[in-house]
C-alpha cells in the first residue's frame, strides 16, 4: 500500500492479523461472529449468528464463568474486558486458546449487556513472566480471588493494630508482590507512620509527623481521598520533586498509594512499593483497592477494640478494690474474671470494708461484700460502682448487716425507679448481694443475703457443705424489704466460699450441676488459698472446663467474682488441750419455719457424706427429724441443732444435740399401736449408742451419739454413755 492510498477495510485488516470479530447481546441471547471468529471457535469459516447456548458449548465451562465475572468487573471499573478462553471440540477436547478483548456496556432499561470484541489465538503464558502477571483471567484471576479471601479472613481475625500490621506485612499478592509496605495515619494536620515493613529501623524518621501540605504522595492521598499510582522512578521525580530524594534511597521502581477510607472518612494511607516495574493495569488496581478497603476496616475495628479495652481495663481497675493488708487470724483472697457480654467489666463486684472499732491490720471486725448487678452493659457497670460505694458508706457508719442491705436496697430502688418513661435508662435493675460481718478473733460470721447464692464451707478434712442462710429479695426490688441475719462460726482450718452465679453456671450448667462441679474442686484441692482461687476459676473458665459442659444447650457465660475466707489451724485448741472438731454444723429452726427440718436433714447427710454405715446415717437423720419436730410440736421455743464428728477415720464419734429454751423435760411414753406420736425417746433408745438430756440455765439439751466402730457401748475416748 502506497502513501496517500485509502486505508483497507477493518475486516480485511483483522483477517490479515488472524483476528476475528464478534458481537454478543445478552438481551436477545445471540452471538454474531465473522468468518475468522467462526474458524477460531471450531466452526465453518463463514459469518454466522449463534445462539448463546451454542456459543457456550464451544467454550470451556470454567472460562465461561470467568467471562461473566470479568464483564461485570469491567462495566463497574469502566475498563476493557480481557480474558483467555479455551475452545473445545465436539468431544470436549481443547483445540486452541484464544484471547478476547471487548468493551462491554450495560443497558439499565433492558438490564442487559452488549459486547463487541475481538478473538485472537494465543499461547498460554509462562507462570511468573510479565505475561503471566499482566492479563487477566484463568489461573491468575482464580489466584487473585483466593488471595482476597485469605487476606480478608486474616484481617477480620486480627484483634489489634499490631496484628493487622503483621497480617498486612505478610500479604503475598498474586503475580505482583510488593517488597515494601507502610501504613500512614493522621494526627491533627500531620502525617504519622502507624507501621511499616521492608525498611530498616529509623528509615521512617523523615516521613514521621510530616505536614499534610507536603508534596508527598501519601499526604496527597489523605488530602484528596484518591489513589496515586506511580509506575516508574521518572514519574515519581517529575510529580514529587521535593520528596523524591527521600524515596530514591530505597531503590524501588513502582509505588501505589491508596486511601484508607471508613464510612466516607479518610483515616490514612497505605503504600505498596515494588522492586520491579508495575504498570498497574485495571486488575492490579482492583486487587490493591480491595486490600486497602479491607485494611482500613481492620484498622478501624482494631482501634475501636483497643480503645474499649483501655477504657474497660481502667474502669475495672478503679472499681475492683484491693483486699488490703492481711487480717490477723484470717486469710482472704478474691478473683474477678469478666467473661460475659461485650465489655471487659460487668455488674459483678466484691469488697472488703474495715468496720468501726478497728482496722484489718489492727484485728478489728471487717465486712466482706460480694454482689451482681443485673446486666452486662455500661449501665450495669455504673450501677455496680455506685452501689459498692453506698454499701461501703453504710457499713462504715457501723450499721448491722441487715440494716446495711435494707439501706442499699432503698438506695438502688431510688436510682432505677421513677425516671421518665422515655428515658433510655429508666429500666428497673436489681442486684443480688451477700454481706458478711466477720470477727477474726472468734471466727463469728454474721451473714445477710439478698437473693444471692448461699455460702459454702470447706471443713478442715476437706468436707464441703453449702451453708443455708436466711435471705430476702434482691436489692432494688422492694425499698422496704427485710434481710434477716444468720450467725455461723468459722472454725480453725475451715474456708468459706462466696461467689456470684457466674462461677456456678458458666459452661451451660444450672445451679445444681454447677454446684457439684465447684464442690468437687473444693474437696480435691490440696494447695493454699491463692492456688484454690486459681483452681476454681480454671475449672470453670479454663481449657479443662470445655470437657465438663453442663446439661443446658446454651453454654452460659457470665462474669465471675469469688471471695475465699479461711481461718488457719495454728494454735487452735491449745488452751483447752482438746482435739479440734473435725466437722461441725449448726442450724436454727424457728417455730414459724418447720420447712427447715428438711434443710437440717440434708445438712446432716452432707456432714456424714463419708460415714461407712448407711444404716447409721439413716438412723441419725431419723432421730434429728424426731428431735426437731418434738421441739416445734411440744414447746413454744425455737430449736438449735448442733452436729459434730470427732476422731480419726475408722474410730469416729458422731454427736448430735438439739437445744431449746423450754424447761419441760421429755418423758418416755408407751403409745398404743395406732398412736401417731410418743415414740421419739423409744427410737433414740433403740438406735443411739448413747443419749441423754442435759438441763441448762435456760432450757435443755437432748443429745445422742453414734460410733463409727459399729455400735460399741464405749465411745472412742473411753468415756461411758450418759
Amino acid at each position: 500500500m502506497r502513501t496517500g492510498e485509502p486505508l483497507p477495510a477493518v475486516g480485511e485488516v483483522l483477517t490479515a492479523l488472524a483476528t476475528g470479530l464478534w458481537h454478543w447481546d445478552t438481551a436477545t441471547e445471540l452471538v454474531t461472529v465473522d468468518a475468522e471468529a467462526a474458524r477460531l471457535l471450531g466452526l465453518p469459516a463463514v459469518q454466522t449468528t449463534l445462539t448463546e447456548a451454542r456459543a457456550r458449548a464451544r467454550l470451556h465451562p470454567v472460562d465461561w464463568n470467568e467471562i461473566i465475572a470479568v464483564v461485570g468487573l469491567a462495566v463497574t471499573e469502566g475498563t476493557l474486558a480481557e480474558v483467555r478462553i479455551r475452545i473445545m471440540d465436539e468431544h470436549g477436547r481443547v483445540i486452541r486458546v484464544v484471547r478476547s478483548r471487548s468493551k462491554p456496556s450495560f443497558d439499565p432499561g433492558k438490564k442487559s449487556f452488549q459486547l463487541i470484541g475481538t478473538l485472537q489465538e494465543v499461547a498460554e503464558p509462562t507462570p511468573g513472566t510479565p505475561a503471566g502477571r499482566s492479563a487477566v483471567t484463568g489461573d491468575w484471576r482464580r489466584s487473585r480471588e483466593a488471595f482476597l479471601l485469605d487476606a480478608g479472613r486474616a484481617l477480620a481475625e486480627a484483634r489489634s493494630t499490631e496484628e493487622v500490621l503483621r497480617v498486612a506485612a505478610g500479604l503475598s499478592m498474586p503475580g505482583f508482590s510488593p517488597d515494601g509496605l507502610a501504613v500512614f495515619g493522621v494526627q491533627g494536620d500531620r502525617l504519622t507512620i502507624t507501621g511499616h515493613h521492608g525498611a530498616q529501623p529509623g528509615d521512617d524518621g523523615p516521613f514521621s509527623h510530616m505536614s499534610l501540605d507536603t508534596d508527598y504522595p501519601a499526604a496527597e492521598v489523605v488530602r484528596t481521598g484518591r489513589a496515586v499510582y506511580i509506575s516508574t522512578p521518572e514519574q515519581y521525580r517529575s510529580r514529587y520533586p521535593v520528596t523524591w530524594p527521600l524515596a530514591s534511597s530505597f531503590g524501588r521502581h513502582s509505588w501505589a498509594f491508596l486511601p484508607l477510607t471508613v464510612a466516607g472518612r479518610t483515616m490514612g494511607a497505605w503504600m505498596a512499593a515494588f522492586a520491579y516495574p508495575v504498570t498497574f493495569n485495571p486488575d492490579e488496581r482492583s486487587v490493591l483497592t480491595t486490600v486497602a478497603r479491607m485494611l482500613a476496616q481492620a484498622l478501624s475495628r482494631a482501634g475501636v477494640a483497643e480503645t474499649e479495652r483501655a477504657l474497660t481495663d481502667g474502669l475495672q481497675r478503679s472499681m475492683m478494690p484491693t483486699l488490703g493488708p492481711q487480717i490477723p487470724g484470717m486469710s482472704v483472697t478474691a478473683r474477678y474474671v469478666p467473661t460475659g457480654g461485650g465489655l471487659q467489666v460487668g455488674g459483678d463486684w466484691y469488697d472488703m470494708i474495715p468496720l468501726p472499732g478497728g482496722t484489718p491490720s489492727g484485728g478489728g471486725r471487717i465486712a466482706l461484700v460480694i454482689g451482681d448487678v443485673q446486666g452486662h452493659d455500661v449501665r450495669a457497670a455504673g450501677l455496680m460502682g455506685q452501689l459498692r460505694i453506698a454499701l461501703r458508706a453504710y457499713a462504715s457508719e457501723g450499721h448491722r448487716p441487715d440494716a446495711v442491705l435494707s439501706r442499699a436496697s432503698r438506695f438502688l430502688h431510688g436510682m432505677t425507679d421513677g425516671a421518665p418513661e422515655d428515658d433510655a435508662h429508666s429500666d428497673l435493675r436489681f442486684a443480688t448481694c451477700l454481706y458478711v460481718e466477720a470477727d477474726p478473733a472468734t471466727g463469728t460470721l454474721d451473714i445477710a443475703r439478698a437473693g444471692h447464692p448461699d455460702p459454702a464451707i470447706r471443713m478442715a478434712d476437706g468436707t464441703v457443705m453449702a451453708r443455708p442462710t436466711a435471705g430476702g429479695l434482691p436489692l432494688g426490688i422492694d425499698p422496704d424489704a427485710d434481710y434477716p441475719t444468720t450467725r455461723i462460726t468459722l472454725e480453725a482450718g475451715e474456708t468459706m466460699l462466696v461467689c456470684t452465679d457466674g462461677l456456678i453456671e458458666t459452661g451451660g450448667h444450672d445451679l445444681e450441676s454447677g454446684w457439684q462441679r465447684i464442690r468437687t474442686i473444693l474437696e480435691e484441692h490440696k494447695g493454699d488459698l491463692e492456688e484454690l482461687a486459681d483452681a476454681l476459676v480454671q475449672g470453670v473458665h479454663g481449657p479443662s472446663s470445655h470437657h465438663t459442659t453442663g446439661p443446658l444447650a446454651d453454654r452460659r457465660e457470665d462474669d465471675i467474682a469469688v471471695l475465699l475466707l479461711s481461718r488457719p489451724e495454728e494454735g487452735y485448741g491449745e488452751a483447752l488441750f482438746l482435739p479440734p472438731p473435725v466437722r461441725r454444723t449448726m442450724l436454727s429452726v424457728a417455730q414459724a419455719e418447720p420447712e427447715r427440718v428438711a434443710v437440717a436433714r440434708q445438712q446432716l447427710r452432707e456432714l456424714l457424706h463419708d460415714w461407712p454405715s448407711p444404716d447409721q446415717v439413716d438412723s441419725a437423720v431419723l432421730l434429728v427429724s424426731e428431735m426437731l419436730t418434738n421441739v416445734l410440736v411440744h414447746t413454744d421455743a425455737d430449736a438449735l441443732l448442733l452436729a459434730e464428728v470427732r476422731g480419726e477415720t475408722g474410730n469416729r464419734r458422731m454427736r448430735i444435740q438439739v437445744n431449746d429454751t423450754s424447761d419441760a423435760l421429755p418423758h418416755k411414753r408407751r403409745p398404743g399401736e395406732l398412736a401417731s406420736s410418743g415414740r421419739g425417746l423409744i427410737l433414740i433408745e433403740l438406735l443411739a449408742d448413747a443419749w441423754g438430756v442435759d438441763p441448762q440455765g435456760e432450757g435443755k439439751s437432748i443429745w445422742f451419739e453414734l460410733y463409727e466402730s459399729g455400735g460399741s457401748a464405749e465411745p472412742p475416748d473411753g468415756s461411758g454413755p450418759a
